[in-house]
């Protein structure tokens, strides 16, 4: 069984929609797939009727954003309450903040190259969660860059000028949030070094006192010596961990299977869930 724990849609910085992401899955050979749009459950709906469509299993998911110690931290919540309040309101408050620190990059970005608000929603169509990504896409189609690595590595890194940052919880508040409604947190590429600072070993015992159920090892941006540390900090607290591509479209290179996840993994992650897997 091919098991593919993270991807992301039109409905926040993914290239697809939905329907058309789902049946992508299928069409690379997975037999599981979970959306998990960034600080949104927008898609899901239209993710679960196409999963149903074509014949594939779904996992609804979301990717929360958080900080620790200044680092910022993503967890990937599957199977939770999309309605209990303790996580939605957290996501409704990130995402609102996404918007507003977009709409502040923009306008520093304005004062050096040619981009304005107007760019960027054009870029974001039905996107719920308007971020980064949609300016990356906004400075391509304007000819100021020539892809969004491009982008990232330069106008957009984070210790750069045009820098803002945005509301997010602190990881154990996260992790506790995504627990009360029903969810199950993994902490998404959580080495991933050349993306910026990374938490030291101590957090993970921190997150795992919090609820944290495991780790997303198998990651392209994981070398391989930090795979076998988070297999080491995974044995030590007793999570899991899973394995996943990242897939946004055409927004990054990350491909559909490019890692995977063990089925007694999902098992296990379907026990602890709220939720139930879509077409299983």
């Amino acid at each position: 069984m091919r098991i593919d724990l993270h991807t992301h849609s039109r409905a926040s910085d993914g290239t697809q929609a939905p329907a058309v992401l789902v049946a992508a899955a299928r069409d690379a050979g997975l037999d599981v797939v979970a959306l998990t749009d960034h600080d949104t459950t927008a898609g899901w709906d239209e993710a679960a009727a196409a999963a149903l469509d074509v014949g594939i299993a779904l996992v609804r998911g979301t990717e929360v954003s958080a900080r620790s110690r200044g680092v910022s931290v993503h967890l990937l919540s599957y199977l939770q309450d999309p309605e209990h309040p303790a996580l939605a309101g957290e996501l409704a408050r990130a995402a609102e903040s996404r918007v507003t620190r977009a709409r502040s990059i923009v306008e520093l970005l304005a004062r050096d190259v040619p981009i304005t608000w107007q760019d960027v929603l054009d870029q974001a169509r039905d996107a719920v969660v308007v971020g980064r990504p949609h300016i990356a896409d906004a400075l391509v189609a304007r000819g100021v860059v020539p892809d969004r690595d491009a982008a990232f590595a330069h106008l957009l890194r984070s210790d750069g000028p045009y820098h803002v940052d945005h509301y997010a919880p602190a990881a154990p508040v996260a992790v506790a949030a995504i627990r009360a409604s029903g969810g199950v947190p993994v902490f998404a590429h959580p080495a991933a070094d050349a993306r910026g600072r990374i938490v030291p070993d101590d957090v993970f015992d921190e997150l795992a006192e919090a609820g944290l159920a495991g780790l997303e090892v198998h990651h392209r941006d994981h070398s391989p010596a930090q795979r076998e540390r988070l297999l080491a900090i995974a044995e030590r607290l007793g999570l899991i961990v899973t394995g996943s591509s990242d897939y946004h479209g055409a927004g990054k290179l990350n491909r559909l299977g490019e890692n995977l996840t063990d089925p007694q993994v999902l098992e296990e992650i379907v026990r602890q869930g709220a939720t139930e897997v879509v077409g299983a």
